[in-house]
């Protein structure tokens, strides 16, 4: 995203000074101006509306409702700030982490409808850092039957935004990329530079 208050914000998370407190503001705010381009394509339907004067038509957003989806635990810090935008949307939780073995991402929980079909979805995940993740929680909800998707990503790295890319591009479904800032490479840990260190421990401190 090209936003003056978005690179601001972004700024301000990167610094090892800024505490959690406000760490987990400045994701809200920054994800509810993510989410105003993230729900362009939003489905939406006419409606009829009477105003004190008279009556008018416009529009809601069209059912099914959108459902936000944010990866355990990371993704939660994201959140408040995309419901701040959609309150009417439904909520479910994936918890997706990688393989150390197969380096394959697989789901160790989830609470979602058993049948997504005609839904749209906006997933968070703060770093797309390999993008496994992201692309497995993706999949996941492709053959659960969604048949439009937003990802929102507040950094990411090259090689995740490739990555994804690829695992992505045999569905046949819609697949939307938002992200706040594109930053340089991931190290040899897999650390998105220059980044922002983990967004979880940032947001809730170690979990250990």
């Amino acid at each position: 995203m090209d936003h003056p208050l978005v690179s601001h914000k972004l700024t301000l998370l990167r610094s090892v000074d800024t505490p959690s407190p406000v760490f987990r503001q400045l994701v809200e705010e920054l994800v509810t101006l993510m989410a105003y381009e993230g729900t362009r394509e939003v489905r939406i339907e006419p409606t009829t509306v009477t105003t004190p004067l008279a009556t008018t038509e416009g529009v809601a957003l069209a059912r099914p409702k959108p459902l936000v989806v944010p990866i355990l635990r990371a993704g939660l810090g994201m959140l408040e700030g995309m419901m701040r935008l959609i309150p009417s949307a439904e909520v479910g939780f994936v918890g997706m982490t990688r393989d150390e073995e197969t380096l394959q991402p697989m789901t160790y929980a989830e609470r979602l409808p058993k049948d997504l079909s005609g839904r749209q979805c906006y997933v968070l995940d703060p770093m797309l850092a390999t993008g496994g993740s992201l692309g497995g929680t993706v999949e996941f909800l492709v053959r659960r039957g969604a048949d439009h998707i937003t990802c929102l990503c507040i950094l990411a790295a090259p090689e995740g935004i490739e990555n994804f890319r690829k695992l992505v591009s045999d569905l046949d479904v819609p697949c939307h990329l938002i992200v706040a800032g594109l930053d340089d490479h991931l190290d040899e840990h897999g650390y998105i530079v220059p980044g922002l260190g983990d967004a979880g421990d940032r947001l809730y401190g170690l979990a250990e």
